[in-house]
């Protein structure tokens, strides 16, 4: 049964989610792929505040298509998350805690994840339009000029996800894997 989870992720909420959990998170995020966050970790470079209060926020790495007549927002489906991992500790170090995505994390985004005690989401690929559909409202805050890549915050409801990553480091895809050859009864 998944769990409903309200945003802010705070750290004690954070501390709450394990590897494999299946979550209903709702409340406020925010969109941005690599070339958004490379913008936000210039801009921190800088010394500038970045176009939201990173504290607590949880960002979709998601590119999403423009909306049809009614709609909020168009398909909405993960990115690989790899292309955010040059920018992900800096990201969490400036107060950003949940990510959501798609695939494996190098080892400095789960050290960065255990550091500031944040949770990495998996959404499933291939299911945007599903996803979509949690989404209630779609504001664009920055970066118009990169298109499907601008900075937006998004209202979420029960988006379906999973814990991948929780915040001791502890990782599904590792997880699942070692649980997959011991009912084999495979060695690594």
């Amino acid at each position: 049964m998944a769990r409903r989870i309200q945003l802010p992720l705070t750290r004690e909420l954070s501390r709450t989610l394990h590897a494999g959990d299946q979550v209903l998170l709702s409340g406020t995020i925010y969109t941005s792929r690599d070339a958004g966050h490379k913008r936000m970790c210039e801009a921190l470079a800088r010394g500038e505040e970045l176009p939201f209060d990173p504290t607590d926020a949880t960002i979709y790495y998601v590119g999403p298509t423009p909306a049809k007549p009614g709609q909020v927002i168009g398909s909405a489906g993960p990115t690989t998350s790899g292309r955010m991992d040059a920018y992900a500790p800096r990201m969490m170090e400036a107060g950003a805690r949940g990510m959501i995505g798609k695939g494996a994390r190098l080892p400095e985004v789960i050290g960065a994840i255990r550091e500031y005690e944040g949770t990495y989401f998996g959404a499933i690929g291939g299911a945007g339009a599903l996803l979509a559909k949690s989404i209630k409202k779609s504001e664009l805050i920055a970066y118009e000029d990169l298109g499907a890549e601008a900075l937006r915050r998004l209202e979420v409801e029960d988006m379906p996800l999973v814990v991948i990553i929780d915040s001791q480091g502890n990782n599904l895809y590792e997880k699942g894997r070692e649980e997959y050859l011991q009912w084999t009864g495979r060695q690594n």
